[in-house]
């Protein structure tokens, strides 16, 4: 066994200890199991993360380097660092093709999916940001600028509209099975609701009390919006048809990510304070934290892949600690 791999093996051995004690339980009852950790040659901020199912790939913003790393998930390996970009925040895999947001010159890329040569450029002014990709309609959804939400067919990378907003969209959720959008404008300090199909906000749900609001998470079987605020470190769950306040549960530091997990009724909660917080719904008005998971510091930016029950952390290079992709399996 090579030097990186006893490196590996004992990092993960030792975070998987920390995760037991952390639980307060063995390790056959805790929630998430870490499994390995993938070493990546990247300095400064990671953002955000997206998927290739049918090629088993993860592609990684590594914002502080301008680039995008590629994990080949079945090698647990870095392969390929894609260069050029300008510090790129948001990432979506659609049908072979890599969509990818600048923040630093407010343009997104298309690029083919293998070969990563760009095939188009559209440009939005200042801080592409956020994405997501609405099948059921064949769109990707862009956060950019000052207040704006792109909406781009996926198939051509054309733009076909744009919903404004009274402020900079972080996080935002699309409802599956109908057209609206939720979206987070901490600026504004509220969420903003808005009809694809309109192309226009809707509602404004405030969000004063709690302030920061940044990542989210929706359960559209409960009409359940989960959103994560960093200036009172609290998770926060509204109806999402209303936008009345239904619980509200307290949230490691510096929330980044949160995902919805419905075959297991939990939220997963990356925080760059170094945990990883796991929530259990006892049903749509009633939750409780079962587990509060050490990781490391920075650490915010992940992805829940249902498909392959898996979550993916980047923790950032920092100093005695080395950048890595960590593993979780879910239970």
């Amino acid at each position: 066994m090579n030097k990186a791999k006893r490196f590996q093996k004992s990092r993960a051995g030792m975070m998987l200890a920390m995760l037991v004690c952390a639980a307060g339980a063995p390790a056959w009852s805790a929630p998430l199991e870490l499994q390995s950790s993938v070493p990546l040659n990247v300095s400064g901020r990671i953002d955000h993360i997206a998927v290739d199912l049918a090629g088993k790939r993860l592609f990684i913003c590594a914002l502080g380097q301008d680039a995008v790393e590629v994990v080949d998930l079945m090698a647990r390996r870095a392969v390929k660092s894609i260069s050029g970009f300008s510090e790129p925040q948001g990432v979506v895999y659609v049908d072979g093709r890599l969509f990818v947001a600048n923040g630093g010159d407010g343009t997104l890329r298309v690029l083919d999916g293998h070969s990563f040569k760009t095939i188009s450029t559209m440009a939005f002014g200042e801080d592409a940001d956020n994405m997501r990709y609405d099948a059921q309609a064949g769109l990707v959804c862009a956060g950019h600028g000052r207040g704006g939400l792109a909406l781009i067919r996926a198939g051509d990378a054309r733009e076909i509209g744009d919903i404004a907003l009274d402020g900079h969209p972080e996080a935002f959720e699309l409802e599956p099975n109908g057209s609206r959008v939720f979206v987070n404008v901490p600026d504004a300090a509220e969420i903003e609701v808005a009809d694809r199909r309109l192309q226009k906000v809707i509602a404004k749900w405030p969000m004063e009390k709690f302030r920061g609001n940044f990542p989210m998470a929706l359960d559209q079987k409960d009409d359940r919006l989960f959103v994560g605020c960093r200036g009172s470190n609290r998770l926060v769950v509204l109806d999402a048809v209303s936008g009345r306040e239904v619980s509200d549960l307290p949230v490691s530091g510096d929330n980044d990510d949160l995902f919805y997990d419905p075959a297991r009724r939990r939220v997963y909660a990356s925080c760059g304070r170094g945990f990883l917080d796991v929530f259990a719904q006892q049903d749509g008005d009633h939750y409780r934290r079962m587990a509060h998971i050490p990781t490391a510091r920075g650490a915010r930016t992940s992805l829940f892949v249902p498909q392959l029950d898996a979550l993916y952390l980047a923790a950032p290079r920092r100093a005695g600690q080395t950048a890595a992709l960590w593993i979780y399996k879910v239970k």
